[in-house]
């Protein structure tokens, strides 16, 4: 008996960019809805620096630089009133950057799963890997956003932003958070291990207290005062504050300068990123 063996024909699935980036994108959402933890993180942080800057230290600090600003602010609820108009651009801001740091704990648990070298063995468009985790969590982030205005809002908080003033104010927290989750994915992919990637971007979060966010930075010594000046949330904390402002007292070349830092810090972080992630993961 002669047995005729046959080979079935093979096919190759091509990737397509698009659809696995979406498909990504679901993954890390689902992922935010099953292990919600780190999504209570990016909306309860600010949340609680909100009301406790506001109730607590704010009618101290409003009172004490609102004076100088606006005559016939004194400390108290006029104060907290000052301060809430204040921060609250600052907590936005500080938001989107709770969403990047959580992104790096996030690729950091695929790398040290596995499951990421298994992605790279199935057909699948290798850009939208990382893709995933970085819009996912953008998206978390204007989510959390969103909530902390709200609150805001409900203590007392009148913007005078204008239909253009919050597509601007959109496009710009947008592109921040974007351009803060790759250098988080990179920094997420280098780490040795995922406490270490929770750590590492803490930097993130204290640079805004070294900038405009909680204070003006004419009432810092000399040498604080140039960092704060020179670093990259204070023009996009000032950008925001002046966008929710309606515009008042907003500089252009402030809001070049936030643009500017943010793609900078958005390339950096994406060939960073593209670099770890092609080369194989020491263990």
């Amino acid at each position: 008996m002669t047995t005729i063996a046959t080979t079935a024909p093979t096919t190759t699935a091509r990737p397509r960019p698009v659809a696995d980036v979406l498909t990504m994108l679901r993954r890390s959402l689902l992922r935010a809805v099953r292990y919600p933890g780190l999504t209570v993180f990016l909306v309860g942080g600010p949340m609680v620096m909100l009301l406790l800057f506001v109730y607590v230290f704010g009618g101290a600090f409003g009172g004490a630089f609102g004076a100088g600003v606006a005559p016939g602010i004194t400390p108290g609820a006029d104060g907290r009133a000052a301060y809430l108009d204040y921060i609250t651009p600052t907590l936005l801001v500080i938001t989107v950057v709770g969403g990047a740091t959580s992104v790096a704990v996030s690729a950091a648990m695929d790398a040290a799963s596995g499951i990421m070298s298994r992605f790279k063995t199935m057909a699948i468009s290798p850009g939208s890997i990382l893709s995933g985790h970085v819009l996912g969590f953008a998206v978390q982030a204007m989510i959390a956003v969103v909530l902390v205005l709200g609150a805001a809002i409900a203590m007392g908080y009148r913007p005078g932003a204008d239909a253009l003033d919050w597509l601007a104010l959109a496009g710009l927290l947008v592109l921040l958070g974007i351009c803060l989750d790759w250098l988080c994915v990179a920094m997420g992919l280098n780490a040795r291990s995922v406490e270490t990637a929770s750590n590492t971007p803490m930097i993130l979060l204290l640079l805004p207290f070294l900038g405009s966010g909680f204070v003006p930075v004419e009432t810092m010594p000399t040498a604080v005062r140039w960092f704060a000046e020179h670093q990259p949330f204070t023009p996009v904390i000032d950008t925001v504050r002046g966008l929710l402002g309606g515009g008042a007292g907003l500089d252009g070349s402030t809001v070049v300068q936030a643009v500017a830092w943010c793609v900078v810090i958005g390339v950096a972080g994406y060939v960073w990123a593209r670099a770890l992630f092609r080369r194989e993961r020491r263990l």
